[in-house]
């Protein structure tokens, strides 16, 4: 077996544990809401604004009780953020890398234990060079599939490790 064949197969276990349809595009999570223009305006543009500064952290998590209108919030700035794209040479045309929406309604959805599979998933497929990489730690480690593996692990190897090399 070639080595891209050996990755190839690594990354196809991958795609068999992220939660299909957690994207913010899913069908699964229609209908897609989003903000009533002039609501949430002083949020979205911190969010905005910490997103467009390469000094600030990138990552957003937001997080509430039901009801507060999170998903609004999250789909509003990836539907503004699709548009736009990071190629690897760091020329921005597009910034949406990656999108988990957590929901009641689906059971894989609800629990956190493919979270950072399906988040280096995404990364990986917008950043191929980050793949052999991936597949090497899930080699070295295939309980890092598992969804019962710690979360912080799965953070540390799945993704924060394959992000810095970027």
């Amino acid at each position: 077996m070639s080595d891209d064949q050996f990755l190839e197969g690594t990354w196809a276990r991958l795609a068999q544990v992220i939660v299909k349809g957690a994207q913010y595009n899913s069908h699964k999570c229609q209908p897609h809401l989003k903000c009533l223009d002039g609501t949430w305006v002083d949020l979205l543009k911190y969010i905005h604004e910490s997103l467009d500064n390469p000094k600030k952290n990138q990552l957003i998590w937001l997080h509430g009780t039901a009801g507060i209108r999170k998903s609004a919030v999250a789909f509003t700035v990836a539907e503004k953020m699709r548009g736009l794209k990071v190629t690897e040479e760091m020329k921005v045309e597009k910034w949406l890398v990656g999108t988990f929406f957590f929901s009641c309604k689906h059971t894989n959805h609800c629990t956190a234990g493919c979270f950072f599979a399906t988040l280096v998933y995404q990364l990986g497929t917008n950043f191929p060079s980050i793949q052999q990489d991936v597949n090497r730690v899930i080699c070295s480690n295939p309980a890092l599939l598992d969804p019962d593996m710690p979360l912080c692990d799965q953070m540390e190897a799945l993704f924060l490790q394959p992000l810095q090399k970027l």
